[in-house]
């Protein structure tokens, strides 16, 4: 995030990043949790309306823009984060969200996504993975699981699942994170972690579909059983999880293994978390757990400091202005060899 000094900072509630829009998404949509937390982040930032943008693509997570009370673009198919690129270098000085879904930043939008990430642009994109096509009523997406019925896979789905946290550290994200639409403080957390990062942030967030994949994260939500499925990650403690954080992740060779404290086991022998570790192996070690194998670690995977795209090019730009010259686009138009067409000859 870039704000322009500490007068930028503002006194507003979450109501006044609401807009007037009538907020359509069905009943007890994952949604509605972030766009709550989201407006209560953008008053805890106290970051101006004025300065935020929304940047959307297409499905229904893309409706987004439409109900914060702040600049946005409803954009095209996948397209979001080619805008928000081109936002972000000629506005620096903007505070710049892609809102994308699994349909829409993993199908057609996969190589834009990937590509504003290795880039390390300012910009925030948060992911909504609900499993499922939502607003084309219900077809398989790039994250739903093997065999999976829907109703482009009646006999179901033979397409391996894209794991997009280990796309998005493949592509040396400086900034990643995973939650949960329920989890609302931690959800919070993440955000406004992102928010503060400099550089891309990418949060994949866990999203029910109440109309068209119910329950696809009950392992992540159910109070019955989630301590024992879920890991929260903790920046340099131990891997700890279960009712009675009696269970820890371990290495074993090369492979995670899930060990019993208190049975030759203690807490100095787990995996400590280390986001700001340089190398990704260990934050893409741990986006391959899945759950029902291994919890499902939640939480900051990585967050680590590198140049960002933005900055660096608006300064060769400065530099060759300075060295060069304001450029000319007429004469440009006009140079080298031209041709002029006339009228034919009857």
């Amino acid at each position: 995030m870039t704000t322009d000094s500490a007068i930028d900072q503002l006194k507003l509630s979450a109501s006044d990043y609401a807009s007037n829009q009538e907020v359509r998404w069905c009943p007890g949509c994952g949604d509605y949790a972030i766009l709550a937390q989201m407006k209560k982040t953008m008053a805890a930032l106290g970051v101006p309306r004025e300065k935020i943008v929304f940047v959307s693509g297409i499905g229904c997570s893309s409706r987004f823009p439409y109900y914060m009370n702040t600049y946005g673009i409803h954009s095209i198919h996948g397209r979001a984060p080619a805008i928000a690129a081109g936002l972000k270098i000629m506005r620096p000085e903007l505070f710049v969200w892609v809102i994308t879904g699994d349909g829409d930043g993993l199908s057609i939008g996969g190589n834009h996504l990937i590509h504003a990430i290795r880039r390390n642009l300012d910009i925030n994109i948060v992911l909504f993975n609900n499993r499922i096509y939502g607003l084309t009523k219900g077809q398989y997406s790039p994250t739903s699981p093997l065999n999976k019925v829907t109703k482009s896979s009646p006999m179901g789905s033979i397409d391996n699942p894209l794991r997009i946290l280990s796309v998005a550290i493949g592509c040396e994200a400086t900034f990643v994170a995973r939650t949960v639409d329920v989890n609302t403080k931690h959800l919070g957390m993440c955000l406004e972690r992102a928010a503060e990062h400099r550089g891309t942030s990418f949060i994949e967030v866990y999203q029910n579909c109440v109309v068209f994949n119910d329950g696809a994260f009950d392992y992540a939500t159910d109070r019955k059983i989630k301590s024992d499925s879920i890991l929260e990650l903790e920046h340099g403690k131990p891997m700890i999880f279960g009712k009675d954080r009696e269970k820890g992740i371990r290495l074993s060779g090369m492979e995670p293994e899930v060990v019993t404290l208190g049975e030759g086991v203690s807490e100095g022998d787990l995996l400590v978390h280390d986001e700001a570790a340089k190398e990704p192996s260990l934050a893409y070690f741990l986006s391959r757990m899945h759950y029902p194998d291994f919890p499902e670690p939640i939480g900051v995977f990585r967050a680590v400091e590198r140049p960002k795209y933005d900055e660096m090019l608006n300064r060769q730009i400065d530099e060759a202005v300075e060295t060069q010259g304001a450029g000319d686009l007429d004469r440009l138009f006009s140079s080298g060899d031209t041709w002029t067409v006339g009228k034919a000859e009857p």
